[in-house]
């Protein structure tokens, strides 16, 4: 079996996926990583380069190859706006696909950020200065994937819980366990 986490930046997936791999004794995947093991490059670097559909095609390139991976596996997919190509995965009897979700204002709690070389890093005093900038632009994050996730059959809506709690109620929720 395949869980697919989907959703916009930091909303949870990583968290959540390693939790949910963790209790379920799943391999864990999150797909920003293997991009930057498959490229040997920076995200912030990989981000740079090309179109942002030449970046979307390696992407779902690259999960369709982990998708194919032998075992049980939790994937945190990269939010994809062209993800037209993985919409058979989606699809697909022996995959899960969820979109979680939560408030921009929830989302905005979590905000971090990563430096050139993929350091992530707090700074909640420019975070807070601009916090309408950040909240808008969640809004306009959620609305756009929201539309680009439409074919994800199950939303899951993370309510600003904690990410033991979030992990439990998605395997009660999709009888996992």
């Amino acid at each position: 079996m395949t869980i697919l986490l989907f959703g916009v930046s930091n909303v949870g997936k990583s968290t959540v996926g390693k939790l949910l791999a963790h209790k379920l004794n799943f391999d864990f995947y999150d797909l920003d990583d293997e991009i930057k093991k498959k490229y040997n490059i920076s995200l912030e670097k990989f981000v740079s380069t090309g179109s942002l559909q030449e970046r979307d095609k390696k992407r779902c390139r690259l999960l369709r190859t982990l998708v194919k991976k032998s075992g049980n596996k939790v994937i945190a997919v990269t939010p994809l706006s062209y993800a037209g190509a993985i919409v058979p995965i989606i699809n697909s009897s022996e995959v899960i696909s969820i979109e979680l979700t939560d408030t921009p204002e929830n989302i905005f709690a979590r905000l971090v950020f990563s430096d050139e070389n993929d350091i992530i890093y707090r700074d909640d005093d420019y975070k807070n200065e601009r916090k309408n900038y950040y909240l808008k632009e969640i809004q306009e994050n959620l609305t756009w994937y929201g539309s680009v996730y439409q074919n994800i059959p199950n939303k899951f809506f993370i309510n600003g819980e904690i990410p033991t709690e979030v992990t439990d109620k998605i395997i009660q929720s999709y009888h996992l366990a």
